[in-house]
């Protein structure tokens, strides 16, 4: 979403980094081009002035010009001034100590409030929770059953109150419904409109008093625009809100509206919905976003992507089978798929420090590979994942003409999987070993 912003921004950080000399002209004169870069990405005016004003305020000073690394030491204020933006403080979903903890979601229709409750029963779940999730969208029965849809897939409670019934009075028997079966969170997914409107309002705020709401989380689409912000506030004021969701990160919009968000409502961001899946939610993080957005990379998130994707048990396993024997096809599929697991390989690359953008571009062949790599190895035997020295020139072709690849397919699979062999080898050895392995790459 932000790939524009980033563009720009990191265009900026290379020339400040460049600079064997800063003068205040000349920092200005950067950040002028950021606040450019801020307002083409639909950041609010009064947002982007007043955070390059702040950051002016503090890059003019000696302290800075005259630092060794004048360069670095204001694309550092940069960033701490977007993670002050964006809220540097983390909140997390605050839970109630008398069950259940009732969230109500509410937000215009569209903004994937539905698919967000989904996704948040399945976050939940991973943290041991018991969930029910009840929609409260009488205008639109479609919106129940894609809930109860959800639930399912997620493993979490469903409520479906009675035909004829009133969103209040759905609110109030899911309330019930939750505590008389123990559940630790109630998700209330209330009804949205095209647009805002009176009737919607009075319906959130009864919805809010009958559900005794722990959490009101607004929900809003990420592509919205500038129009988000009129939303944010207008839901602010009316019901009272808790927390920020935004969803459709992965969209290809400027995204710089969610810049604003939190500045304009005074509320903060809790959660980023990325893509249909349900386990396509993020914690929001301040530093590390501002770091994904200056190109900086995201270590941490990724770290965490690897261990959703990778349990303890699995990782301890392949451990053990590469202790005991070689680095076989086999290992090397399972290593593709976990991989595979983390997500695209554009958001994975995306959270690597410094990786330029030619690489970048590079990455649509790279995702054709990866399938034809598996396609390759599945059209092998067991014997020949084990025993990958059994392959011979005839079982080549007729790996590859059970994959639909090439025979130069194949031995450029089995190139670089003996490549990885040979890594494999060398940090079983220790440090010699590794010694050992940049010689021969030399």
């Amino acid at each position: 979403m932000f790939e524009a912003l980033t563009d720009r921004l990191q265009g900026i950080v290379r020339h400040l980094t460049g600079q064997g000399r800063l003068t205040p002209d000349n920092i200005r004169e950067s950040l002028r081009d950021v606040r450019r870069a801020l307002l083409e990405a639909d950041v609010q005016l009064g947002v982007a002035r007043d955070f390059v004003a702040r950051v002016e305020q503090r890059a003019v000073g000696e302290e800075v010009l005259k630092s060794l690394t004048p360069g670095q030491q204001v694309v550092k204020i940069v960033r701490d001034e977007l993670e002050s933006l964006l809220g540097r403080s983390p909140v997390t979903l605050a839970g109630s100590p008398h069950l259940p903890t009732t969230v109500l979601l509410a937000g215009l229709q569209g903004s994937g409030k539905t698919t967000f409750a989904g996704k948040l029963a399945t976050w939940l779940k991973t943290r041991s929770k018991r969930v029910l999730l009840a929609s409260g969208d009488i205008h639109r029965p479609a919106a129940i059953d894609q809930l109860e849809r959800l639930a399912a897939q997620a493993g979490a409670g469903f409520w479906r109150a009675e035909a004829g019934a009133t969103a209040e009075a759905i609110a109030s028997a899911a309330l019930d419904e939750a505590r008389r079966r123990g559940f630790d969170f109630l998700v209330f997914d209330a009804a949205g409109r095209l647009q805002i409107d009176a009737p919607m309002m009075d319906e959130l705020r009864a919805i809010k008093r009958a559900l005794r709401a722990h959490q009101v989380l607004l929900v809003v689409d990420g592509m919205t625009g500038q129009e988000a912000l009129r939303i944010g506030q207008t839901f602010a004021a009316e019901v009272g809100i808790d927390g920020l969701v935004l969803t459709k990160m992965d969209g290809d919009a400027r995204g710089g509206a969610a810049l604003s968000l939190r500045q304009v409502t005074g509320k903060p961001i809790l959660f980023l919905g990325v893509g249909e899946k349900l386990d396509g939610l993020e914690v929001f993080s301040a530093d590390r976003l501002a770091g994904r957005i200056l190109g900086m990379g995201d270590v941490v998130g990724l770290v965490e992507r690897a261990q959703a994707a990778v349990s303890a048990s699995d990782a301890e396993r392949l451990a053990a089978r590469m202790r005991k024997r070689d680095f076989t096809l086999e290992d090397f599929l399972e290593q593709m798929r976990s991989v595979r697991k983390m997500g695209s390989l554009e958001d994975i690359v995306k959270m690597l420090p410094g990786v330029p953008k030619n690489a970048m571009e590079q990455l649509g062949t790279q995702k054709d590979k990866v399938k034809r790599y598996e396609a390759i190895l599945l059209s092998m035997t067991l014997k020949e994942r084990r025993l990958p020295r059994l392959i011979d020139g005839s079982r080549r072709r007729r790996i590859a003409a059970g994959s639909g690849t090439s025979v130069p397919e194949v031995n450029r699979l089995l190139k670089d999987f003996e490549q990885a062999r040979m890594m494999m080898k060398a940090l079983k050895q220790g440090p010699r070993g590794i010694a050992g392995l940049r010689g021969r790459m030399r």
